[in-house]
């Protein structure tokens, strides 16, 4: 799943009907876990969580792009090139959903929800988005993988 939509789109006049509240966060927090992202356009970084970087595979919270989406699927890796480059030509809210091939080879499904701003000018704006990991990985090899935290 790869889309990408106008900013603004998504806004929601009552933000507190929205809230999870703490029974719906524990809820999440069973099935999934999440961490938040930042990139700056001016200078083409990433700022990861911790727990965001090591599951895409780097040892440190800052990259580029392409060091980013290395481990997604080969398939998915064009895809989100090319939404990341959508939303940092025009203010937008985007999503996409993929696999990380992990170290091991196991894969673990990625799913991440992000908007672009501040695009005025050229070589400026920024990213804020949250990666939302599921507690589980994906079938590899016949066999069935479990992700416990």
């Amino acid at each position: 799943m790869f889309r990408i939509a106008r900013a603004g789109l998504s806004q929601f006049s009552d933000a507190d009907s929205l809230a999870l509240g703490e029974s719906g966060q524990k809820l999440l927090n069973q099935f999934c876990f999440s961490e938040g992202w930042a990139g700056n356009l001016s200078n083409g970084l990433f700022r990861l969580g911790e727990t965001a970087a090591a599951m895409h595979g780097l040892h440190q919270p800052e990259c580029g792009l392409l060091n980013l989406v290395r481990c997604y699927d080969s398939a998915d890796r064009n895809h989100v090139l090319q939404l990341f480059e959508q939303a940092a030509t025009r203010s937008s809210s985007f999503c996409f959903s993929t696999t990380i091939i992990l170290a091991s080879g196991q894969k673990q499904p990625v799913f991440c929800v992000g908007e672009s701003s501040g695009l005025e000018q050229r070589y400026c704006g920024s990213m804020l988005g949250v990666f939302f990991f599921p507690r589980f990985q994906l079938e590899t090899q016949g066999r069935i993988f479990s992700h416990h935290q």
